[in-house]
């Protein structure tokens, strides 16, 4: 991997670890799923104006929109504005990585390896933690629609998984028209009208802030780079620098915040970042231990 590509990869992880922090200080001053659905709006409009359709049906751009907008971005800012601190809520959202390995395992029939149960175990001992912080970063009603949104997380990969996309971007763009509405109806079934009175009357500057750069660096720039690197590099090389987002959550959240890490967070950071690991491990270890069969095979045969 090049010199530059290990750096845009990082500036990456950067913008996608700090948006949580940015997420915290737009609902300081708005209602969450208002929040959501201004990021998505923006994401989408004037976009959509110029790029083309991409050439996947309506129900998938529906259904991955809907998902990643509302069931990802929505629950998670909710989990935020419920009292999960930014770095907590993008650790929880980290473990996605193991929840999907356990719904490969129930909707894909995949089998496990020794590598990935050991992962496994490691990382749900480490969300177990989180249960039991009392420094007040979390909250219970927090950590369950945190949890919602991991698991609709992983629900999104397997829908890229199932669907051959040829325009990341455009396809982000476009997914991005889904969220919007389904956002705006919840806040507006749970709140009434009075949070777009109070959106009008109490817009600022940081809360502008906060819905422009999660829609246009965090949402489109992010994806369109990432997925750049994506497509030139396998996997296994780019899957370990994901573990590179809650770090610098965490580092965003103890400087803007003034969050405390604790040994019990510590632990559980480790925990889950070291069983995520686990899975990367078995793939860069496979084709090795595959190789070095096939010499032993061929020493043999001589």
């Amino acid at each position: 991997m090049s010199r530059v590509h290990i750096l845009i990869a990082i500036v990456v992880a950067w913008m996608w670890g700090f948006n949580f922090s940015v997420i915290k200080l737009g609902v300081e001053g708005m209602d969450p799923l208002v929040l959501a659905g201004l990021r998505f709006t923006f994401a989408a409009i004037p976009a959509i104006f110029f790029i083309k359709k991409p050439r996947v049906s309506w129900s998938v751009l529906a259904l991955y929109g809907l998902t990643f907008g509302v069931g990802v971005w929505g629950m998670l800012t909710l989990s935020i504005y419920l009292g999960v601190s930014a770095g907590m809520s993008s650790l929880i959202l980290q473990s996605s990585a193991f929840i999907s390995v356990l719904l490969g395992v129930i909707i894909l029939k995949e089998k496990l390896s020794i590598f990935r149960k050991v992962g496994l175990f490691i990382s749900i001992f480490g969300l177990s933690l989180i249960f039991t912080l009392q420094d007040g970063s979390v909250t219970l009603i927090g950590i369950l629609f945190a949890c919602f949104a991991s698991v609709s997380f992983s629900l999104v990969g397997l829908i890229i998984k199932k669907v051959t996309i040829n325009d990341m971007f455009a396809f982000v763009v476009w997914s991005c028209v889904f969220a919007p509405v389904p956002l705006f109806t919840l806040s507006l079934m749970l709140n009434g009208t009075s949070v777009f009175v109070s959106l009008i009357n109490n817009m600022n500057y940081l809360s502008v802030f906060s819905v422009l750069f999660q829609a246009y660096p965090v949402t489109l720039l992010g994806y369109w780079l990432w997925n750049k690197l994506v497509a030139h590099y396998p996997m296994s090389t780019m899957a370990p620098l994901t573990l590179l987002v809650p770090l610098f959550a965490l580092l965003g959240s103890a400087i803007f915040y003034n969050e405390q890490i604790g040994m019990t967070k510590l632990l559980a950071c480790v925990c889950i970042l070291s069983g995520i690991a686990f899975g990367f491990i078995e793939g860069v270890a496979e084709p090795i231990i595959k190789k070095l069969k096939l010499k032993m095979r061929v020493y043999r045969v001589n």
